[in-house]
């Protein structure tokens, strides 16, 4: 059995063809979704027709959520720029995504923590950056989920973490779409992944045993990045260029 797992889109449809066309030649048994799928100021729509169109299992991110409940003076630009350009097919296909998802006894899916799609379960926020969690914090913010394999989204960052004293795997495939942002949430800080490439992750059962892949692909972020900066987003065009937020030549 071999699941691919992707999340963080963000509206970045270069990146996310990129990751369909790994994905035929890996042929997983399944592709799941973690959320977060249209926001930003790229190409909404054509994302969320694609996915319209794939059906794969998704999980509603906290920008999902934003986009369908709240109204578009309380958006930010992010979340306005994808919201006033969705279609109502697509929005009624991202209105089917779930908070969470349990594929069976094993399996558990969520874009921030089990119970908060807009906090982080593997990283922790305590300065300028975001850093590995230590297992006491992981176990809290599990919330008693007792899956041995939870997968998340929302940080961008890929992790793989296996916790001492339950055993559990924390699986975060890092962000197809957007490698590195700046938020407020719980102070302000950024999250880098290091490099521009689009990312995903696959998980394998092999007799039992679980083994994970990292998947880091190119793409045309250079084109991305024209996109957001011809939509007003330097900070956006810097991140996709770069995979950092700074201010990079």
């Amino acid at each position: 059995m071999k699941i691919a797992v992707i999340s963080d889109i963000h509206g970045n449809v270069l990146a996310l063809e990129a990751v369909i066309a790994d994905l035929k030649a890996e042929a997983p048994d399944l592709i799941v979704n973690l959320g977060d799928c249209v926001s930003g100021p790229l190409w909404p729509e054509e994302t969320a027709a694609i996915l319209r169109e794939a059906g794969w299992p998704t999980v509603r991110g906290n920008h999902d959520r934003f986009v369908l409940e709240d109204p578009l003076e309380k958006l930010g630009p992010t979340d306005v720029f994808a919201a006033e350009r969705l279609s109502q097919a697509s929005i009624d296909w991202l209105q089917t995504t779930q908070p969470t998802i349990r594929l069976d006894d094993n399996i558990f899916l969520c874009h921030g923590t089990p119970d908060n799609d807009d906090r982080y379960l593997s990283e922790k926020v305590e300065g300028p950056k975001g850093h590995l969690p230590d297992e006491d914090t992981l176990l809290h913010e599990l919330k008693g989920e007792k899956s041995p394999i939870v997968c998340c989204g929302h940080t961008h960052i890929p992790r793989l973490i296996q916790l001492q004293e339950t055993g559990q795997i924390v699986l975060n495939p890092g962000s197809v779409g957007l490698p590195s942002y700046e938020d407020d949430h719980p102070l302000r800080h950024v999250m880098e992944a290091g490099s521009p490439h689009a990312r995903y992750a696959l998980m394998t059962n092999n007799s039992g045993a679980w083994n994970f892949q990292q998947k880091m692909l190119s793409y045309d972020w250079d084109a991305a990045s024209r996109a957001a900066l011809e939509n007003g987003r330097p900070g956006w065009a810097r991140a996709l260029k770069h995979g950092f937020y700074g201010p990079l030549s």
